[in-house]
């Protein structure tokens, strides 16, 4: 499992993971399209943000590895902001392909984009 050297792994100052430490040896938790509801807690939509800025601070448009990334986090996203980046996609490995969809991130989360720091 590739460990995304640099990537937060967490939200400052909460206990929203961003990523993990080892792999799962009961098996890999697989990435799921979650729905995602108006009526969110905005500590949740925060971490959505948090972790949408780390994505694109850290690959851009770029396909990235999934890796030590938090399948439940990616599964926030997926489907949407961020996509699969390889067809075949096995959602169930440490090595599959993911990638930003640029477009439906800027608006879904234009205050990442708009900071200007963000940009690779």
């Amino acid at each position: 499992m590739l460990k995304h050297r640099g990537f937060p792994g967490r939200l400052p100052g909460t206990d929203f993971q961003f990523t993990i430490r080892r792999d799962n040896k009961k098996g890999v938790t697989p990435i799921v399209e979650r729905e995602r509801f108006a009526d969110r807690k905005p500590a949740d939509r925060r971490a959505d943000e948090g972790f949408m800025a780390a994505l694109w601070e850290n690959f851009g448009d770029e396909p990235f590895e999934r890796g030590n990334l938090d399948a439940g986090r990616l599964s926030w996203l997926f489907g949407r902001e961020v996509i699969a980046g390889e067809d075949p996609f096995d959602p169930v490995s440490y090595d599959a392909l993911l990638r930003i969809d640029e477009r439906r991130a800027r608006a879904s989360f234009p205050e990442v984009f708009a900071k200007g720091g963000y940009s690779k």
